[in-house]
């Protein structure tokens, strides 16, 4: 294995329903998503929010460029780099604008706002992306949450 990265954002301010975290597989590098997760720092009246896991082909997201961070001093720098399109090996988060593609949702989801959501798929549900295959993996509201602010969300994939 090459190496275990997180793309995040931290106290972030959404608007409608935003797709947290958008990651395009390149044509060098496949990728398992290992992980996903969702919390809010700035409300407490609880509340449900839905959330999905999904994948898309085209039309992608406008996006906020993110780097991905190794989770360890060892690992190289990630395949995949930040980026505002959701180009093929590219990540960013929060986006103004979802794209009009065709979504696969892989699993969509409810949680309580002043609990947080985890999602961590069993060894046999990992999802895998391969390389070349023109197509990004994301987190997504399903509707727009009731406060906007203070929202924290990443995903954590694995280069294979």
């Amino acid at each position: 294995m090459r190496g275990v990265y997180t793309v995040s954002g931290k106290s972030q301010t959404v608007v409608a329903a935003p797709q947290m975290v958008f990651i395009n597989v390149g044509t060098t590098v496949s990728l398992q998503f290992l992980r996903a997760w969702v919390s809010q720092n700035a409300n407490a009246t609880s509340a449900q929010q839905g959330v999905k896991t999904f994948t898309k082909a085209t039309a992608f997201p406008t996006l906020v460029s993110a780097t991905p961070n190794p989770t360890s001093v060892v690992d190289q720098a990630s395949k995949i780099t930040g980026g505002t399109a959701g180009a093929a090996g590219t990540c960013g988060i929060n986006s103004s604008a979802n794209g009009a593609g065709t979504e696969l949702d892989l699993v969509p989801d409810n949680f309580n706002v002043l609990n947080g959501w985890l999602w961590v798929p069993t060894p046999a549900d990992l999802p895998i992306l391969s390389a070349g295959g023109a197509q990004g993996f994301g987190t997504q509201f399903v509707g727009t949450p009731g406060t906007l602010t203070g929202w924290t969300f990443g995903i954590e994939y694995a280069e294979v």
